[in-house]
This record gives C-alpha cells, structure tokens and sequence, in this order.
C-alpha cells in the first residue's frame, strides 16, 4: 500500500491579496478562484500565487491542474522566478502522479530540485527529494525510495520545517510498511504523529492514523486498527481526500472479512471501488477490484470475481506502463549526472586543494561509474522489455525517432489460435487459476514462435495471434508458420494426455492465412504494435471455421506449402461477409521435420 502525504501540499501560502488558504486542498476554493483567473487581471507575483492555489486546489480535474502548473512554470522561467519555478514543478509533478503517469511525475519533481537548489531554498530541496522517494516507492522500487527518504529526513532536520520533516517521516514509516518492517514503520509514524498533533495538521494526523492502522491490522491487532481508521476516515471525508479514504476502506474490508462479516466486508469494498472510479485514481480502481475479486471468489460467485479481476489486471497493466521503466532510467541518470558536475564545479570554485579535489575527483568517478552500472542494468532491463512488445526494427526506429512509421508488407503469413470451450471453463475457474492456465499454453507459444522466427502481436482473451514476414526478407515464412502451428498443436495435445483429468487443459484450433498487411505502432500511452489488412480477417475466418485439433489454411498458404506439406482439400466453404472460400487441412508433413527452424 502507499498513503503518503503528498508532500507539495506543506508549501501552500499567502495569496498577495492577503487572503489566507488552509494547508488541505480545496476544490471549492478552486471554483471561486477560477473567476478570478478568468478576469485576467492579475500580475506579476499576484498572477504566479493565483496559478499556484489553482493548482494545488484542484482535485476534481487533473487535466486543469497540470494546465495551471505549466501557465505558472511558463510565467516563472519568463521572470527568472526559481521560487515560483520550483511549486511549478512540484505542483505539475504531483498532478501527473495522482493521474498514474510516473515518468512525467518523475521528470517534474526532478526539475523541483534543480530550481529549488537555484532558489537556495533548502526546504524546497528537502521536499523535492521527499516527492522522488514518494514516485520510486509506487514504482515499486524500494531501493531507490529509501535512498532519497533519507536525503529528503536529513535536509529538512537542518530546517525548521516541522511539517515537511514529519510528512518525509510519515511516507518512510510507510515504505517501512511495504517492506514487512511493522516495528520500524511504528517508530517513524510515532515521531511524524507527534510532529503533526503539535502543528494541528489535520490531513497529516489523518494519514498518521490511518497509517497506523494499517500496521495494526498486519499485526492481527483488529480492534486498534479498526479504530484508528475509522477515525482517519471521518477526518478525511472532511477533507475531500478520496484516494486515502479509497485505500483504507480496502483495510476495513479485509479486517471485517477476518471477523467472518463478508456483507459489511463487501460493502466497503464496492465503497472503495466506487470512490476510485469517481476520482479517476487508477491504482486504486485496481486494487478495489482485485479485493473485490477476493471477496466474491470467498462467496463463491466466480462469474463476478472473474469480472473484478480482469478489470484489476485492466488497470494494472495501465498504471505500470512499460514504456516509463527506460524513460525514468534516463531521468534519474541525467539528473544524477549534472547534480554531481554541480559539485565538482563547487569545489573547482573555492580552490581547494589539489589533493582533496583530486580525492573527491577520484570519488566521483566512482560513483559515477556505480550509477553508470547502475543505470545501465536498468536501461538494458528497459530493452528487453521493449522487445518483448515490439519486433527489433521496430523498437530501434522508436528508440532513435520516437515514433514508427506505418509499413505495407505484400506478403506475410498470419496466424490464429482458439482454445475449444474456453469460455465454459472460465465461469467456473477461480481466477487465479483461469489466469496460470492461459499463462501455461501462451508462455510455450511465445517460444515456439521465437524458435521459428515469427512475431507474436498479440493475445485478445483466449486468442493468440502472431505473423512470419515482417522485417525479415526470407520469403519462407508461410514454411515456418505452419511448422510452428504443429509444434503448438503438439504442445497442445501432449498436455491434455499428460494431465488429462485437468479441467484446465483445453483442445485448439488454429488458422493460417497468407498476404499483405499493413504493421504499425498505435498509442503513446500503453503502446501496442498491430497489422491490419484483409490477410488478418481471412486468417481470423481460418480459424473460427477449422476443427479441434486441426490446422485450417487458406488457398493462398497452401500454394506455398503445398510441396512441403500434406494438405487435404475441403472444398469451398461459405464464410460469413465473405462468400465462399476454399480450405485447407494440413495433414503432416512430407520431410518429417523436427521442431526447428529451417
């Protein structure tokens, strides 16, 4: 779990009129202010606290709140304003959190510091270093977090920022929590409590509360956790912070499952996923919805626990965006890289010795050559990831041009595959373990197309799509695909008769279609590489009219294969949308080839 303290909210101030804010966002405040915006008829420092408030106090529209904190970043860098420049960023930077955009997010926050830095604003700085942990630690990277929690304690205990102190003390305890250690969380919640009750931090001493409650209930300390979040919860609805009443209903849900009260469980579980959906929080809405997969599949209703879970894995996979782990590899190196050439051009400044700028030299290197390791093992990790989800001309065109241009390919073979009564199977599987078995049979797949050459594109439920010919000038592809068709079929078959009392292993049928297509990456966000054409259509229609067990080709495959393989004509068959249409069965091969490429 990760409720931390947006950690922008401590640098709210004083509006030029004089008109004071509170320390909590407030999107009536921003409502009101919005007339004032649209006058136009502020300036100067006026105009630049008019856009900061506006930012930061509207939740409602995430859209708005990053369209202010890009107007105030612009009117900053126009007047040399650091200061202003620094909340710019930070406020853009949460915004692009909130909205589960963390590469943006990252890239904001790393920006806060720099001007925080220009501005000599060591608060600033602190903070900048404190929403760095916050967005490592909902990547999921632990490591990182806790290297900039500790940055972000150590600068702000040289302050006097109490709340800034006490919210990085708050979001370590939670990171505390994350990692299992429930005794150290406690200690951090204990000091960044005390911290908050003195300064009267409402939303600080909610999320302390609440917080702790979370630990509590690890510790199967039910009654003591379900007073503490009770108690976060009523203040928070005060507040209008939806996102931590989202998350610790999901507590309350688990604890009163625990009582044996599944009705009141479900009740704050479809509370939780009903806030997450109004507000947008896209982590939140799958987390509600794993929980609610848990809950039902407890009651035994799999038809809606297989629904919450799939919307779960939908806006997982949406959240944790493949395409962010190179892009904030890149960030984080560039912004270490310049932070220490700072250092250097600091100590080259004040003309210190030629041993200790040669030492500290020396131990700049080597740090550099760590984060250069580092980085790299990340950015190779990032890579492979790409190829994963693109062929290897593709993902290098996107990696040196940033797009991918749209291709014509005359002649390329594609394939379908369907598991036989899936769908049946899947109202009575447990998730979970509908999930392993879709898993098992396209894990395989993946390897026998990589055995083959072939290109997978895609899954779509129980379907599995891939295509021989793309970036590949061997004209032997329709020779390749079909051998891979009877290496799954195998596969198939040899898994039903080794586990045949299984309810999970399932019979296929396979269609094979050869012509042009049209290949291309659609998207920015969550990107997708896809064909389209007439060739795909017909290789869909191969499919749906072949046989358990059988591989069904099209007169255009077969005059390609036929030398090299057995096919048995079956006559022209009606197709819907498309007339008739003459098939193929292929029947084995006349070489007895070996799974192996050619």
């Amino acid at each position: 779990m990760h409720l931390k303290i947006k950690a922008y909210c401590l640098l709210i101030g004083f509006f030029c009129t004089g008109f004071q804010f509170t320390w909590s966002q407030d999107q009536k405040l921003a409502d009101s202010l919005k007339i004032i915006y649209e006058k136009g008829e502020t300036s100067g420092i006026e105009r630049l606290e008019l856009l900061r408030n506006l930012s930061f106090n509207e939740v409602n529209d995430i859209d708005a709140s990053i369209k202010y904190a890009e107007e105030l970043i612009a009117l900053s860098k126009a007047q040399s304003n650091f200061m202003y420049l620094y909340r710019g960023y930070s406020q853009k930077g949460s915004a692009h959190r909130l909205a589960g955009d963390l590469d943006f997010a990252l890239e904001n926050f790393f920006k806060s510091i720099d001007a925080a830095i220009k501005a000599d604003h060591k608060i600033g700085e602190g903070i900048g270093n404190l929403t760095v942990a916050d967005t490592y630690s909902e990547m999921g990277n632990s490591n990182n977090a806790s290297i900039y929690y500790e940055k972000a304690i150590s600068i702000l205990r040289e302050t006097d920022n109490d709340l800034g102190l006490a919210t990085a003390l708050l979001n370590a305890g939670d990171e505390a929590f994350n990692t299992k250690e429930y005794e150290l969380a406690l200690q951090y919640f204990e000091e960044s409590g005390a911290l908050f009750k003195e300064k009267d931090y409402l939303i600080g001493t909610a999320y302390n509360l609440g917080n702790m409650g979370m630990v509590y209930a690890e510790q199967g300390k039910e009654a003591l956790a379900k007073s503490n979040i009770t108690e976060a919860i009523a203040i928070l609805e005060e507040l209008g912070d939806y996102y931590a009443i989202s998350e610790y209903l999901t507590y309350m849900a688990d604890i009163y499952l625990k009582q044996n009260k599944p009705i009141i469980s479900l009740n704050y579980a479809e509370r939780s996923l009903e806030l997450a959906e109004k507000y947008r929080l896209k982590k939140q809405i799958s987390e509600s919805n794993l929980k609610l997969a848990e809950l039902y599949e407890a009651a035994g209703n799999l038809p809606e626990a297989y629904s919450h879970y799939k919307d779960h894995i939908t806006y997982r996979d949406s959240f944790v965006n493949l395409e962010n782990v190179a892009s904030m590899a890149d960030i984080r190196t560039n912004f270490e890289v310049s932070q220490k050439q700072a250092e250097v051009n600091l100590l080259n400044q004040q003309k210190r010795n030629q041993l200790i700028i040669l030492g500290f030299t020396g131990f700049l290197l080597l740090t550099l050559y760590w984060y250069y390791r580092s980085i790299s093992k990340e950015k190779r990790r990032s890579e492979i990831l790409l190829l994963n989800i693109l062929p290897e001309e593709t993902a290098q065109e996107l990696k040196e041009k940033g797009k991918v241009q749209a291709k014509k390919f005359d002649s390329v073979t594609v394939l379908f595959t369907d598991f036989v009564g899936f769908t049946g199977y899947a109202e009575s599987l447990p998730p979970e373990k509908l999930v392993q078995s879709v898993d098992f049979y396209f894990s395989k797949f993946d390897e026998i197309m990589d055995t083959y050459r072939l290109e997978k594109i895609k899954t779509i439920g129980d379907s599995y799509m891939s295509v021989g010919g793309l970036n590949n000038a061997n004209s032997d592809h329709a020779l390749r695909m079909v051998k891979a068709a009877f290496a799954i079929l195998k596969f198939v078959n040899d898994s039903k008769l080794e586990n045949h009392e299984d309810n999970t292993r399932f019979d296929i049928r396979i269609g094979v279609n050869t012509g042009p297509v049209v290949a291309g990456v659609v998207g920015t966000k969550k990107f997708s590489y896809d064909i389209w054409g007439d060739a795909v259509n017909i290789a869909s229609r191969m499919e749906s009219h072949s046989l358990p067990g059988r591989i069904n080709i099209s007169k255009s495959t077969y005059n390609l294969v036929k030398n090299d393989f057995e096919c048995e004509a079956r006559g022209e068959i009606e197709v819907k949308n498309r007339g008739q249409m003459e098939m193929f069965w292929v029947n084995a091969s006349k070489t007895n080839f070996k799974n192996t490429p050619s």
